[in-house]
């Protein structure tokens, strides 16, 4: 895992593309971890300095910039547990501000971007910890409510938001055609204590903050024990809208408080960024005796006039940025030092700390990152080290209090050998992380393999879930990728909680993924820094595996979006006798693609598409996987320059937009279609 704070700090200072790379590494692991898994394994504030670092290189370096950079993007996908849908509008996350001077320089941007020196007026309001949700309404009646997911897909939850007392369920009226309502659910302490108090009494287990009650309230498959949990849904802004608005974001917050939401009493509108400086300082000395939690403080520019000039970046609007207040820190003991392994091979120091609450968790695990940090805090076995939780989220070894340290303090050893195969541990030169050289032989490596092999949007295979994973390799039932296309049904069935209709459901899923395209498997094939889109790029240029296994480094860098790094990855990759060995299997068992279309053989090259609506024979990943591999570019709105429209069913304003320019429309049936000439 890379050490950020040892990294430079400001765009002028040198970094190589190496150092760029595995910024983005990281931080798509962390959007994994955080967004998918619901299991976040380091501290905001450490996220928050990568992407900063990130957005700084890729402002001095746009060349670098790639279309699956975590800049491109809001995160990662939601979880299958409900129905996912799609935001009208994305839900867009914010910029953060640590300092006084951030927002200064903030506010100076905003200024220079708008060519004034007049003071800009702000909307100041709390940032509440909770769930961030957009509800959708028709007509003025309550129609879907959908969590952020990724920022354009979220999960439907409906059902359980539709019990929320303070949610209306039908508009005052002179409501817009369509209105996307934002804002944040959460719950009040003291509903969160007398929930609590609740749980005791039943004996159940109780909850350890009033955020984690919320987000597990709105996760309920049973509506019923929602509409018991004591939730507050604060609206605190509109995603789209077909009808008027009022023409700034202040007045837009009194115009959803007339419709019937709850909007926050402590929003202000000031000017100039002393306002702002003003308002935090006021909630800051206010915040703990606010009877809900705030992990920080939005600002916006109040005009949408404005607004709509700034515009935004990649991840975030120009005219809108979130103030986290300071971390809370607590002291422990630092009892043991554990070291995992991950899919890559990356060995990690995780730190075992006597437990302590602190900011509303109770705190017995945090992670060292690497060697260079257990370096740079110079920390020992029985220190007593500072853990902070920045942005009261995530907890993080800050420092050691060497007044406190032992005699018998013991000096952390990194391992010489993997512990879990034993095999050499190896550190590449500008490489922070220290790897596992056993590859996929070691147990660790090879178990996060097959994992990543089954994923969505890799293999795809239905029904192998990491739980299961887990279990085939534990009952050594499958020691490689290959071994899963030979596990017999009786295996299957006698593995625990699998029915012999969810084994022969597993047996047909392995079948049927076995006809796949050359990106995903590829993708699929788990090589460092080899992503979908870098595996599409390599698709299109190679042609074929075999092409792909004996290139040079040097014929690897001429394909868009690999470097130096990433080319030696791949050839490292197909160099090794056990991957070739591994490989060859896998087509021996049956896995085969089409040969891709390369780039100078394209049909679509330069034509844009846009997929609209439910897409029930293909499936939009398909779709855009077919169109991508024949050199469409896959667009996510609809202009005078769309070449053509996809509509599924339920398909909305994008299909209406269409019709209004002239756009060709294809519903799925003339789709699959008009997609047969390209059959070879």
């Amino acid at each position: 895992m890379l050490d950020c704070d040892t990294l430079p700090v400001s765009s002028s200072e040198p970094v190589t593309i190496e150092e760029y790379r595995q910024i983005q590494l990281e931080l798509h692991q962390h959007n994994i971890a955080y967004y998918v898994d619901d299991a976040p394994t380091v501290p905001d504030a450490h996220y928050d300095r990568l992407m900063q670092r990130l957005l700084a290189i890729e402002a001095e370096q746009p060349q670098w910039v790639s279309a699956d950079s975590p800049s491109q993007r809001v995160g990662a996908a939601p979880l299958s547990r409900f129905t996912s849908v799609t935001h009208l509008q994305p839900m867009l996350s914010l910029g953060n501000a640590f300092s006084a001077q951030d927002m200064q320089d903030f506010d100076q941007r905003i200024k220079d971007r708008l060519k004034t020196t007049d003071d800009i007026v702000y909307v100041c309001e709390p940032k509440f910890d909770g769930a961030a949700v957009s509800l959708l309404y028709r007509n003025g009646v309550f129609e879907r409510a959908a969590t952020r997911g990724d920022g354009t897909t979220g999960e439907d939850i409906s059902q359980n938001v539709r019990t929320l007392k303070n949610v209306p369920l039908v508009l005052m009226e002179d409501s817009p055609a369509v209105l996307e309502v934002r804002g944040e659910i959460y719950m009040p302490h003291a509903g969160f204590e007398r929930l609590n108090e609740a749980q005791r009494k039943a004996g159940q287990k109780t909850f350890v903050n009033p955020r984690n009650a919320a987000a597990g309230s709105l996760r309920q498959l049973d509506s019923s024990i929602t509409a018991q949990r004591p939730l507050v849904f604060n609206a605190y802004g509109v995603g789209l809208v077909e009808g008027e608005l009022p023409d700034t974001h202040f007045a837009t917050l009194e115009f959803l408080r007339a419709k019937g939401f709850v909007v926050s009493d402590l929003a202000e509108r000031v000017v100039g960024v002393g306002g702002c400086l003003d308002y935090y300082t006021r909630m800051e000395a206010k915040r703990a005796s606010l009877p809900f939690d705030i992990d920080g403080l939005v600002f916006k520019v109040d005009a949408f006039t404005l607004q709509r000039r700034l515009g935004f970046v990649a991840r975030a609007p120009r005219f809108a940025i979130a103030q986290k207040f300071p971390a809370q820190e607590e002291m422990t003991v630092l009892k043991a030092v554990e070291f995992q392994v991950g899919r890559t091979g990356a060995i990690t120091p995780v730190a075992r700390l006597e437990p302590v609450f602190v900011g509303g968790v109770t705190v017995s695990n945090a992670t060292l990152h690497n060697r260079d940090e257990i370096k740079r805090l110079a920390v020992m076995v029985g220190d007593t080290v500072i853990i902070r939780r920045a942005g009261d989220v995530i907890p993080q070894v800050a420092g050691v209090v060497l007044e406190r340290r032992p005699a018998d303090a013991q000096s952390i050893e990194f391992p010489l050998h993997c512990p879990v195969c034993d095999a050499a541990a190896e550190q590449v030169d500008g490489e922070a992380a220290v790897r596992c050289s056993g590859g996929l032989s070691c147990p660790a490596q090879s178990k996060e393999a097959i994992k990543h092999f089954a994923s969505r949007k890799a293999m795809d295979i239905d029904g192998l879930g990491d739980k299961l994973v887990e279990q085939l390799v534990d009952e050594g039932l499958i020691h490689t990728i290959a071994d899963l296309f030979t596990v017999p049904l009786e295996a299957l069935v006698a593995l625990e909680r699998m029915a012999e209709k969810s084994a022969r459901n597993l047996l047909n899923a392995l079948e049927h993924c076995k006809k796949t395209t050359l990106p995903r498997f590829l993708y699929a094939l788990g090589i460092r820094e080899v992503g979908q889109t870098t595996a599409s790029n390599i698709a299109f240029h190679m042609g074929s595996l075999e092409a792909v296994a004996a290139a040079t480094e040097e014929q690897l860098q001429e394909i868009p979006d690999v470097g130096p790094v990433v080319a030696q990855h791949i050839h490292v990759f197909f160099q090794q006798p056990g991957n070739v060995a591994l490989i060859e299997q896998l087509q021996q068992i049956g896995i085969h693609w089409p040969a891709p279309q390369v780039l100078g053989e394209q049909p679509l090259a330069g034509k844009t598409i846009v997929l609209t609506g439910t897409l029930e024979q293909m499936g939009r990943s398909e779709a855009k996987e077919r169109l991508t591999l024949l050199g469409a570019k896959v667009a996510g709105s609809v202009s005078a320059k769309t070449h053509l429209v996809v509509a599924g069913t339920k398909a909305g304003s994008k299909l209406t937009k269409a019709q209004d320019l002239g756009v060709e429309v294809l519903d799925e049936e003339g789709f699959i279609q008009w997609l047969t000439q390209f059959d070879s």
